[in-house]
């Protein structure tokens, strides 16, 4: 099984990424560890050649749950999954979520690929805004090729129903 999970900040991309692997047993991978090397504090970013492959690296394993919020590069993911899930989730509860994340890892309940600033914090609102105005319109043009494998949710509700249907089988 390849599943490639996308969707803005706060969708719940990670936590359904990791449950789904869980489940099946197959390797995770977030878009953004392609992206950024986290060897050091904020993490620094890859050459586009070393991001490149080792989003080749990871595609051509036989299974895998991929997962992310980029769509400019990540053409072969699309291409090699079985299934697209897009986690179209409100605004309004992403924004929450955002707000729950912020403040879990300040507690140091969750844990982060970051340091959780106030910078960071507030850039995610942008994020949010910038992903509902410019990307989910990208995203949806390029899911035009795709439409057999696209899960397109807009409720946790729908993202559950798909969950209990993966596991079982």
């Amino acid at each position: 099984m390849k599943i490639y999970i996308v969707g803005s900040v706060g969708s719940g991309k990670t936590t359904l990424a990791r449950k789904v692997a869980r489940k099946l047993q197959v390797p995770h991978f977030e878009t953004d560890n392609f992206v950024w090397s986290r060897h050091s504090p904020g993490g620094i970013r890859n050459e586009i050649e070393v991001r490149d492959q080792l989003l080749k690296d990871a595609v051509a394993l036989d299974e895998w749950i991929i997962e992310g919020v980029h769509i400019d590069w990540t053409d072969p993911v699309l291409r090699a999954a079985d299934q697209i899930i897009f986690l179209d989730i409100s605004v309004r509860k992403r924004t929450w979520r955002i707000i729950a994340r912020y403040i879990r890892q300040l507690l140091k309940v969750e844990k982060a690929n970051y340091k959780p600033t106030l910078t960071i914090f507030l850039r995610m609102f942008k994020w949010n805004k910038y992903f509902e105005e410019q990307m989910k319109p990208s995203f949806l043009m390029k899911f035009n090729k795709f439409t057999h494998k696209v899960h397109h949710f807009v409720t946790d509700k729908k993202v559950e129903e798909w969950l209990q249907r993966i596991e079982r089988g």
